[in-house]
């Protein structure tokens, strides 16, 4: 599905450079590198600061504490999206509010948001999922009007872009109170471990979650609210802090083998490509299309019959997780995320694919409908 030793290889003399300097200062956490890495980034996403950390879900994780949740309070999100965004909500005491899909871009429908909201919600978010953004401009006017905090998980589409309400464009991740994100290294932007990042323009929350993410402490051996471990080491940092001058590229080369996909697929009976949402850029972290009537998993063992990869995200939407069990969400009360799930498809889409393994995967897919 992605091959990163390929990316790897391309870039190969400034990665190891970068691990070499690590490795001869010896400095594993909090090096240079993560300050560097920090700025490069915020510079990138015209955001006030970015807070690095483990991994994507502590970034889910230490937002919610830093913006106050507590134990009882409703969290609205999607049930089609993997299952870390309503995880960490249950981990704290939280309440996850599991609404449905959009049918044609995959993700959190606003009307249904605003159905869910009760005197106990206290934030929404959205998920950015396979690479482009939730519909923003409707979910920050449903928080503003109910006075609700937005945590954007951008897991899946950092580097893509927004077109808000006054015509300004904005980096997914950057419009609500606070973004986070996973550098997971099959990501956009993936680093060689685990990795991961919150984003916000306050200067007093920004200050808050780097305390949380440091042991709730801003002087050391001075802990002033309970915190986590949450760091990310040197060497990822700066193996993404290389990797970063290069995401442009990269999401350029993702859309050029979406484009190939698409005219190549487009109008296949049985199938739906993706949709293109006119709002933003799509980065493209998956390229999943839908495989009608039925034809999902036949489709996906005839793939991988004749060495084709292909991926489920997701065969389940949360609600119908026994982890998430509950009795108000019945078989049918999302019928859209229970319908995607058992239709999407993806297909391989990285950032060194050749023509020859497109037009490969292309016709046996193509194969499969013309048998």
């Amino acid at each position: 599905m992605v091959d990163l030793k390929k990316q790897y290889l391309k870039i190969k003399p400034e990665i190891d450079t970068a691990v070499v300097n690590v490795m001869t200062n010896a400095n594993f956490i909090n090096g240079a590198e993560v300050k560097s890495f920090q700025n490069n980034l915020e510079s990138y996403l015209n955001i006030k600061h970015v807070i690095p950390c483990a991994n994507g879900t502590d970034a889910l994780q230490i937002a919610m504490m830093g913006l106050g949740l507590k134990p009882g309070d409703e969290v609205i999100t999607a049930s089609f999206t993997y299952v870390a965004t309503a995880e960490v909500m249950a981990l704290l005491g939280l309440v996850p509010i599991l609404v449905e899909a959009k049918e044609f871009d995959f993700t959190i429908d606003p009307a249904e948001i605003e159905k869910a909201i009760t005197p106990k919600t206290k934030a929404i978010v959205p998920v950015h999922l396979f690479g482009q953004g939730a519909d923003m401009n409707a979910i920050m006017d449903i928080a503003r009007r109910h006075n609700l905090f937005v945590i954007e998980d951008t897991a899946q589409a950092l580097g893509a872009t927004y077109q808000l309400s006054n015509g300004e464009s904005a980096a997914l991740g950057t419009i609500g109170d606070i973004g986070c994100t996973s550098f997971f290294p099959s990501k956009n932007l993936g680093c060689y471990g685990d990795g991961g990042a919150l984003f916000t323009n306050n200067d007093e929350l920004a200050a808050n979650l780097r305390m949380i993410a440091n042991h709730g402490q801003k002087v050391r051996y001075y802990h002033d609210v309970i915190g986590v471990n949450s760091r990310l080491d040197t060497m990822q940092a700066a193996i993404l802090d290389i990797k970063l001058k290069h995401l442009n590229r990269y999401a350029e080369s993702r859309r050029t083998v979406a484009d190939y996909y698409d005219k190549a697929l487009v109008g296949s009976e049985g199938l739906m490509t993706p949709n293109r949402i006119a709002t933003g850029t799509h980065v493209f972290h998956q390229y999943t299309l839908r495989v009608l009537n039925g034809k999902r998993d036949a489709l996906r063992s005839h793939l991988e019959e004749r060495g084709v990869p292909s991926m489920i995200y997701y065969p389940l939407p949360l609600h119908f997780q026994k982890a998430f069990e509950n009795d108000r969400y019945p078989k049918g009360s999302m019928p859209i995320s229970e319908r995607l799930s058992s239709e999407v498809l993806s297909l391989p889409i990285h950032t060194e694919m050749t023509s020859e393994e497109l037009e490969f995967i292309v016709d046996n897919v193509k194969s499969f409908f013309n048998a």
